[in-house]
């Protein structure tokens, strides 16, 4: 049950952030074979003054923070990092050196997925 939150600057048109919505799924679908009805995306809007990179208030970039049921193994992990920095990339339009992406290993008895179980519980 892949869950990321996604930041990206303000500023971005309403389809933009519907493909990148799109994009991050499918990357997601693809990287590491997880079905399209498990993934969930929140995306959030950052205002450009409370942001800074490298020294520069303002300075375009987006972090994905993507928490991910524990064992998949390090290439299906390098395999999302990749496919979400060029989601990001080609719906938003901004350089794969600006986009930061953090996955997180999360134990499953710490995972809840529907109907309130662990992802343990479920079987996962």
């Amino acid at each position: 049950m892949p869950i990321l939150n996604v930041q990206i600057m303000q500023g971005h048109t309403a389809a933009q952030k519907a493909a990148l919505l799109k994009a991050a799924s499918q990357a997601v679908v693809e990287s590491i074979a997880a079905p399209l009805a498990s993934v969930r995306i929140v995306l959030q809007e950052i205002p450009a003054d409370n942001v800074i990179v490298a020294g520069e208030i303002g300075k375009a970039m987006a972090r994905v923070d993507a928490a991910l049921i524990e064992g998949r193994d390090e290439a299906k992990k390098s395999a999302l990092i990749a496919a979400l920095n060029q989601a990001v990339c080609a719906s938003i339009g901004i350089s794969g050196e600006d986009v930061r992406v953090l996955v997180r290993d999360v134990p499953k008895t710490d995972m809840g997925v529907a109907n309130g179980l662990s992802a343990k519980a479920a079987g996962r």
